[in-house]
């Protein structure tokens, strides 16, 4: 078994080479959910230093969107939806909503919150409490969605799950979330690409039969509302689609759509700079994932994780929107950021001043930069006088 049992032990490295399995010194359980805890902590007294926590959530991203798209369902009533977003998440807010009371709103935090909290655990189960430690502190879009309101964070959880099934031999479990994974964001579909897939070399057909039947139900209790209400099971694949894009579709060539909107959008300097940081950082990654001896290794001990990573990363290069592919690329890249981690494992500083220090530092600027440059210069100037 590649990963044990029991939640207190150390899962076996898959290579001796990546030793990231038998780091007696790494964070524990304990210390990363203290972290998490911490920086959602920062994150929000920033917020309601300067402003109504429940105005910032629905002013922030797609928040409203999947706000209005709950209660949507939740009274069965489409009238004014346009079908977008994935409806995975809204899916899951309407039902707590409907069972427990809680506001819609509420519904999406907690969707937000808990499961962004579990994903930091699963991180340090999968792999090692350092790259979970990073995970939780290095971006101000992942903190962002987990105190604002995203699909990011039940997607993340949903995949790591996923693979967490995969490693421990659970081939229908694992099926079923990368399924769920899927309706959140659609590359989760990858994953389930890769459990089909390895299947299928296994020689598996039963297993593979489950999985793929586990697919395709998912699917089409997913598709026929959208066929009932909108005449078209595939609408929110369908609306990945525009005239702006090149080709007019959603993928195209490497790294044409990052220089397109970068010279056509202009953008402040610190958004530009950490866009391009950002960028920078997951294609040095990428050059170490493909020139190390052991992240191939690792790859081939564990080809479903390989093969969402690799067509994910080639979407990610590729997204084809100008507007976005820069300035959202550090959104885009959080679900392979524990590979990128991964592959830098022998750069990443191991010490916890410099987690926490970079654990109380990185939710205060992600806070401000929610609430944009006006409001975080209040703050700054209330905080003076």
């Amino acid at each position: 078994m590649l990963v044990p049992t029991s939640a207190t032990e150390t899962p076996a490295p898959p290579n001796p080479a990546f030793a990231i399995y038998d780091d007696a010194e790494a964070p524990s359980r304990k210390e990363i959910a203290l972290l998490a805890a911490v920086t959602f902590a920062i994150f929000a007294a920033v917020i309601l230093s300067a402003s109504h926590y429940s105005s910032t959530v629905d002013g922030f991203g797609d928040s409203s969107s999947y706000i209005k798209l709950a209660s949507a369902i939740r009274r069965w009533n489409f009238d004014g939806i346009v079908p977008k977003q994935f409806w995975g998440l809204p899916y899951a807010m309407a039902a707590l909503s409907k069972l427990s009371g809680l506001s819609d709103r509420t519904s999406l935090l907690i969707f937000s919150f808990v499961p962004s909290f579990f994903s930091a655990l699963l991180i340090r189960r999968l792999w090692n409490g350092w790259i979970a430690a990073y995970f939780c502190v290095l971006s101000f879009d992942w903190l962002q969605r987990s105190c604002l309101g995203g699909s990011e964070p039940l997607f993340v959880f949903l995949l790591l799950a996923s693979f967490l099934a995969v490693r421990r031999d659970k081939w229908w479990i694992a099926s079923l979330l990368a399924s769920l994974a899927t309706i959140v964001r659609p590359l989760g579909a990858f994953a389930l690409l890769g459990i089909g897939l390895v299947l299928l070399w296994r020689r598996d057909f039963l297993k593979f039969a489950m999985a793929t039947a586990t697919g395709v139900v998912v699917g089409a209790l997913y598709a026929l509302p959208l066929a009932t209400q909108f005449g078209d099971p595939l609408a929110t694949v369908s609306s990945y689609h525009n005239p702006q894009w090149q080709g007019g579709w959603l993928f195209g060539f490497p790294f044409y759509a990052i220089i397109k909107g970068t010279v056509l959008y202009p953008a402040p300097w610190t958004n530009l700079l950490l866009s391009l940081g950002w960028i920078a950082l997951v294609v040095f990654a990428v050059f170490k994932m493909a020139a190390l001896r052991e992240f191939r290794s690792y790859c081939r001990a564990h080809p479903v994780e390989a093969i969402f990573l690799v067509p994910y990363l080639w979407c990610l290069f590729t997204y084809n929107y100008p507007v976005w592919a820069r300035s959202n690329f550090a959104r885009f890249s959080i679900p392979v950021l524990p590979f990128v981690l991964l592959a830098l494992w022998k750069w990443i500083p191991k010490d916890r001043w410099i987690v926490w220090a970079v654990g109380v530092v990185s939710p205060i600027l992600a806070a401000g930069s929610a609430l944009g440059v006006a409001n975080a210069v209040r703050l700054v100037e209330r905080a003076i006088h």
